[in-house]
């Protein structure tokens, strides 16, 4: 598994820069195969710096921001419903969003559902066999942030 997230870390053929960090969709995807303690040793390894932690009744958040406080990750386990485990991931730079569209684009995924969630900001579903990326945009009037969500 160490071995596996090392050569994604490293993979150039999706990679994109964003706020000095480096994370791929690929990369996205493989931290949601993680244990949390995993992902949290990986994100020290990074020098992400912890933000925050949350516990539900049916589910634990734990967020860790970048160095330069310019994005921030989570990664939400459920506690019975495995599948809804999923990587969240914000940032504040339109282009960075539009790269990672083109990226998913590239990568064969497909559009297939646009709505709102329910704090009312717009998002655009993708597949591409088994595997599910939302985007969201920020709130209407504001310029940030952009989240990526990978599930599982």
């Amino acid at each position: 598994m160490r071995k596996t997230l090392g050569l994604l870390l490293f993979s150039v053929v999706l990679s994109i820069q964003v706020s000095a960090q480096t994370f791929t969709v690929e990369q996205l995807n493989s931290f949601n195969k993680l244990t949390m303690d995993e992902f949290k040793k990986e994100m020290k390894q990074l020098q992400f710096k912890f933000y925050d932690r949350t516990e539900g009744v049916s589910f634990l958040l734990t967020e860790y921001e970048a160095p330069n406080y310019t994005s921030k990750i989570g990664k939400f386990e459920y506690k019975e419903e495995k599948y809804e485990d999923r990587i969240e991931f914000e940032f504040n730079d339109k282009k960075d969003y539009e790269q990672y569209l083109k990226l998913i684009l590239t990568a064969g995924y497909k559009e297939t559902e646009k709505g709102k969630i329910i704090t009312k900001e717009l998002y655009t579903d993708y597949y591409k066999n088994r595997e599910h990326i939302r985007l969201i945009l920020p709130k209407s009037g504001e310029n940030a942030p952009y989240t990526i969500i990978v599930f599982k």
